[in-house]
């Protein structure tokens, strides 16, 4: 067993401009100028971040879909890794193989009858530039729906220490997959929480481009109450830009409410299936979202890192970032023995 050392985690948030794939990366690339290399472990950009994320249909998106390992997404973080010699994940719209595509939706609306080309990705390079991991967005949220075809479901892959098992999740990929529905903050149901607990995850990043909490977005009616009692000090949300949206992060805690919950609550919750891996006592929880706005949508921004701890009935923030910060938020955290 290797003993806690240290993971140094960077996050890159900024407001992509839409279609604006070269401007955008000629962004990121300034943004991490400073960085040097071996000063990180992981590296993470927001989901579609250089595409941008609101095409309300097939022919908008599709001169922005990307090959996925030569497409100016995979060809920058890449070429980053090598630089950083650390592991690097970022969001993008991948062209999809003719056979691997998705017939319309149909509807009223007309961005339904267009065939769906395209998903919602994530791809990962390591430290020598290769790739080394990569999910399709599994939980499509609306604004997916008429372009992109949904993934398989979440993986775990196991990375070299200090990272260890590590479940790569996109954005609404943390709510209720349909048909199922909101029962209770007992109940959930918590899908991406109960698959970190069964593949023995150590490190869950998720690639966002969640929506300020006064738009229409990747959040739901869900009890909140409990990890507001715990996250924030009988504060509401600050209208001060800089500063996080407590909201936000609140609600993201609470989707992984099994991994934080106390001892009675997820004694209930657990039911160890055969050939299942031993959940870790803590968990890492990097979220690396966007702001700006786009297509009448805004962004929430407030990348976060957590640490979970199993049966602490109390979510931790380690580190964040502001609901307009722009820049690079270089982290460090313990992170436990495998």
């Amino acid at each position: 067993m290797m003993p806690a050392t240290q993971l140094r985690v960077a996050v890159v948030q900024f407001a992509p401009k839409l279609g604006q794939v070269q401007a955008n990366i000629a962004k990121a690339r300034e943004l991490c100028k400073g960085l040097k290399p071996r000063s990180l472990d992981l590296l993470c950009f927001p989901e579609m971040i250089f595409s941008g994320y609101v095409y309300p249909d097939t022919a908008t998106i599709t001169p922005y879909l990307e090959h996925p390992h030569t497409g100016p997404t995979s060809t920058f973080c890449a070429e980053l890794a090598r630089r950083l010699e650390c592991f690097v994940a970022a969001g993008y719209p991948e062209k999809l193989e003719p056979h691997e595509q998705g017939p319309p939706l149909g509807g009223d609306s007309p961005s339904r009858h267009q065939p769906r080309i395209g998903a919602n990705s994530a791809v990962m390079y390591g430290p020598t530039g290769e790739r080394v991991g990569a999910y399709r967005k599994t939980n499509l949220f609306k604004l997916d729906l008429p372009w992109a075809v949904p993934g398989t479901g979440f993986t775990t892959t196991t990375l070299p220490h200090p990272l260890g098992p590590t479940t790569l999740a996109i954005c609404n990929d943390l709510n209720v997959q349909g048909p199922a529905v909101w029962e209770s903050l007992e109940e959930g149901p918590y899908e991406l929480a109960r698959h970190c607990m069964r593949s023995g995850t150590r490190l869950l990043i998720l690639l966002n481009a969640w929506l300020h909490p006064d738009e229409d977005g990747e959040e739901s009616e869900s009890d909140t109450s409990s990890a507001d009692s715990h996250m924030t000090p009988g504060k509401k949300e600050d209208m001060d830009e800089m500063e996080p949206s407590w909201e936000v992060m609140k609600y993201w805690a609470t989707r992984l409410h099994p991994l934080w919950a106390t001892v009675e609550s997820a004694a209930n919750k657990v039911n160890k299936e055969p050939g299942e891996h031993k959940a870790p006592d803590e968990l890492l929880v990097v979220i690396c979202n966007r702001f700006g706005d786009e297509g009448g949508e805004r962004f929430a921004g407030s990348s976060v890192l957590m640490s979970l701890h199993r049966g602490s009935g109390r979510p931790r923030i380690l580190h964040m970032m502001g609901q307009r910060e722009e820049g690079v938020g270089v982290w460090t955290a313990k992170i436990g023995a495998q």
